[in-house]
């Protein structure tokens, strides 16, 4: 007989003898990442196993491999290797080590949950939310007595890694770093209500907000209510803003309760970033970013919906708060007077 370890042996029986000294294929043995109790559950991926289970039905068709050729990794397992980036916001080889795949596999996996949690935006995310009307001004009006809030607006940033060359100055913030700033909105659940990620964090607060879809709503007549905001923004006769320099206790009034009640929107910031630790730091370009963070909204908003563990919060550095606007519209002001002489006089 032939030698099998000659690298092409003739003799059947050396073929035999060779096949059979074959190392045998061993496929890694993934852990069902739902067999474990909710704590781990919930400071790894950020939901409950309900949670997760809820969320697999909802994107499954959307994510599931079309074969399991080749051990392809379950739907439950590639929506935990995304939801462990989200929570995390680690680098992807720390994520893939954690979950015992492959770093190209960790970033395949996440681009197609994002892209698939992308598909429910408009559902998750209303404006002014999924509540009556009615129903968001009388919880707005329990937190100070602030009357027709519909929505608090604001903006954040988030990081993100140097953009080409080309557009790098749009990108960089007044701390000199790069970034997109985000703007959305929240009711009094600190559900987000809308949500415009897809500006450079050059672009000033009141600049994304002139150009949103939902101001030009506001401008048609669609909404019966008004937004409250911070002294980045123009008092306008559908977004009140406080006095600057109030000059009466009725002013000043006005001003507290204004204040208390668009603290909902930066809690809701403080939530979302908490939850979604990726967001502190985005490593990828503007699009990818804008992507994600539409992803963390939507899952933060099916989180408050099933009422998931609510981490503790993140706060946002002090000199995040941007520059006051002093230019006001004359509607703003009639209707920022008109609400002070009616509710706080």
């Amino acid at each position: 007989m032939a030698s099998p370890f000659l690298p092409n042996p003739i003799d059947i029986g050396a073929q035999i003898v060779r096949r059979a000294l074959r190392r045998e294929r061993v496929f890694r043995d993934r852990q069902n990442p739902l067999a474990f109790p909710d704590d781990y559950l919930y400071k790894r991926y950020g939901f409950s196993a309900e949670g997760i289970v809820y969320l697999c039905r909802l994107l499954e068709q959307h994510i599931k491999n079309p074969t399991r050729r080749s051990h392809a990794i379950s739907v439950p397992q590639m929506l935990c290797i995304a939801l462990r980036f989200f929570a995390s916001g680690t680098y992807l080889y720390a994520v893939g080590d954690a979950e015992k795949i492959s770093k190209i596999t960790v970033c395949r996996t996440i681009r197609r949950v994002v892209l698939a949690l992308q598909r429910y935006i408009n559902t998750f995310i209303a404006f002014p939310g999924h509540l009556p009307t009615d129903a968001i001004k009388e919880g707005f009006y329990k937190i100070a007595g602030f009357p027709e809030v519909i929505g608090a607006i604001g903006c954040t940033h988030i990081a993100i890694s140097r953009p080409a060359k080309e557009i790098e100055a749009n990108y960089m913030n007044r701390k000199f770093t790069h970034s997109i700033n985000v703007q959305m909105t929240c009711d009094h659940q600190y559900m987000i209500t809308s949500l415009d990620a897809r500006w450079p964090g050059s672009v000033h607060d009141s600049q994304i907000f002139r150009n949103s879809v939902l101001y030009r709503r506001f401008q048609d007549g669609l909404y019966d209510g008004i937004l409250v905001g911070d002294g980045g923004y123009a008092c306008q006769s559908s977004l009140m803003t406080p006095y600057q320099n109030p000059e009466t206790q009725p002013q000043h009034d006005f001003n507290v309760a204004l204040s208390q009640t668009s603290l909902v929107i930066k809690r809701t910031f403080s939530v979302l970033k908490a939850r979604f630790s990726c967001l502190h730091d985005l490593r990828v370009s503007p699009e990818r970013a804008s992507q994600i963070v539409g992803a963390c909204a939507v899952l933060h908003n099916i989180a408050t919906i099933r009422k998931e563990r609510v981490p503790q919060e993140y706060h946002e550095p002090a000199d995040d708060v941007v520059d006051p606007i002093s230019r006001e519209h004359p509607a703003g002001r009639a209707v920022r007077d008109d609400i002070t002489a009616q509710y706080f006089s």
